[in-house]
């Protein structure tokens, strides 16, 4: 008995000295935390993407996988990945515009992608790379950034952390339709760096589960 409560004893502590390092070195913590869990949930979900890649190729014959430049941590430029569900000359009169609920570029057979955000799925191989995290800001593109840097200067703030495929922003705000609209994201985005801690994490990767089906959310 008396071991049996020493070993109880060593664990506790054990946990609590791995938590508190955890909290004093948060930004290395949650690296190693999402390159961790990001390989798990990319080795589980490739059968998912796989179907959507081939659902992708029999609707609009192309590529499958869908590269855009974003801005990540620090200015950085990276290649993200997504799966490609809009038409392949989506963007060639348009130019480069935000994606709205019931966009008219969206495959048919995919808008169940976007409802449901697995045409996020391979963001997780950003993820692996360490050019995303789990949680944090949605990346911008270059062109778009600029633009909303005129008219709001704190954008910028956001390249503090990495981006993020979920984040406070996406699960309080929906789409950005207009540069006006933008200012609520942004504010939620500038909230969760000035307060980020693990119970802010968790927090939203739950509440992100519960809007996995919302064509709002983004």
């Amino acid at each position: 008995m008396h071991e049996y409560i020493s070993a109880i004893g060593v664990s506790s502590c054990t946990v609590g000295v791995l938590w508190h390092l955890a909290r004093e070195y948060f930004d290395l913590a949650k690296e190693v935390v999402d390159v961790c869990i990001g390989a798990v949930l990319l080795v589980l979900t490739s059968p998912i993407i796989l179907v959507c890649a081939l659902i992708i190729r029999f609707s609009d014959w192309g590529p499958a996988l869908f590269v855009q430049v974003r801005v990540g941590k620090s200015g950085r430029l990276f290649r993200m990945y997504k799966l490609r569900s809009m038409y392949r000359d989506a963007e060639s009169r348009s130019g480069a515009v935000w994606a709205g609920a019931d966009d008219p570029r969206v495959i048919r057979a995919c808008r169940w992608m976007r409802r449901s955000h697995v045409d996020e799925l391979p963001q997780l191989i950003n993820v692996v790379k360490r050019e995303m995290s789990l949680v944090g800001p949605r990346p911008e593109r270059p062109e778009i950034l600029i633009k909303l840097e005129e008219t709001y200067p704190q954008v910028t703030r956001r390249l503090a952390v990495r981006p993020g495929i979920t984040g406070l922003a996406q699960i309080r705000n929906g789409y950005d339709t207009t540069l006006e609209s933008f200012h609520h994201k942004l504010r939620a985005d500038l909230e969760y760096i000035d307060n980020r801690n693990w119970t802010m994490e968790l927090s939203i990767l739950a509440k992100t589960l519960g809007k996995l089906n919302d064509p709002l959310s983004h």
